[in-house]
C-alpha cells in the first residue's frame, strides 16, 4: 500500500460551522492510528480593504479559542457551498467594517490548518472603498480599525499578528505592491 486510508470516520459532535471525527487509520506501513479531524461545511472568505490614503481596515474581536482579542482582515464563512466566495467577502465587509466596495480582486486560496482541518479560505483585496455602516450580528463586538502597511508588517514580524488569513492577506498584498 502507498497511501494512507480512512477505514472508518465517526462523528463526535456536530457543530453549527463544523464537525468533529474520529478516523480510523490504516497507514502504508500496515499499522492502525486514529486521526482527528475538524470538517469546515461552508469555506470561507476574507477581505483586505484598502483606503485611498493606502491605509488598510482591520478589525478586532474577541477570539474564544486564544481566550484574547486580535486584530484580523474582515473574514467569514460562506452562506452556503455553492456561494462565491466573492460575494461572502463583500458581504463580509460590509457587515464587520462598513466599507463597500465594487472594485474586488482575488489575491489567493488558503487552507488554515492542513494538519486536522478542511477549512479553505479565499482571499480578496478591496480598494475604492465607500463608507457605510456596520451590519454586526447579534453576537458580534467588532471595533474597526486603520493602520499603514508597514505598521502590520512590524506587527507580523514581532509576533502580534498571528491569525494565518491575517498574516497570508497582508503578505500577499505587500509583495503584489511592490512588483
Amino acid at each position: 500500500m502507498e497511501h494512507v486510508v480512512v477505514e472508518k470516520r465517526n462523528l463526535i459532535h456536530e457543530g453549527a460551522i463544523v464537525d468533529v471525527y474520529q478516523d480510523e487509520m490504516l497507514l502504508p506501513n500496515g499499522s492502525h492510528e486514529t486521526w482527528d479531524y475538524i470538517e469546515h461545511r461552508m469555506g470561507a472568505a476574507c477581505v483586505l480593504p484598502v483606503l485611498d490614503n493606502g491605509k488598510i481596515v482591520m478589525v478586532k474581536q474577541f477570539r474564544h479559542a486564544l481566550d484574547r482579542y486580535t486584530l484580523e482582515v474582515p473574514a467569514g464563512s460562506r452562506d452556503s457551498k455553492t456561494e462565491d466566495t466573492m460575494i461572502c467577502a463583500k458581504r463580509e465587509l460590509e457587515e464587520e467594517t462598513g466599507y463597500q466596495s465594487d472594485n474586488i480582486t482575488f489575491l489567493l486560496s488558503l487552507k488554515t490548518t492542513v494538519a486536522f482541518c478542511n477549512e479553505s479560505i479565499d482571499v480578496y483585496l478591496a480598494t475604492d472603498l465607500k463608507p457605510g455602516k456596520q451590519h454586526l450580528d447579534e453576537a458580534e463586538d467588532i471595533n474597526v480599525y486603520e493602520y499603514e502597511l508597514d505598521e502590520l508588517l512590524d506587527m507580523i514580524y514581532e509576533g502580534k499578528l498571528q491569525d494565518s488569513k491575517t498574516v497570508s492577506a497582508i503578505l500577499a498584498y505587500a509583495v503584489k505592491i511592490n512588483q
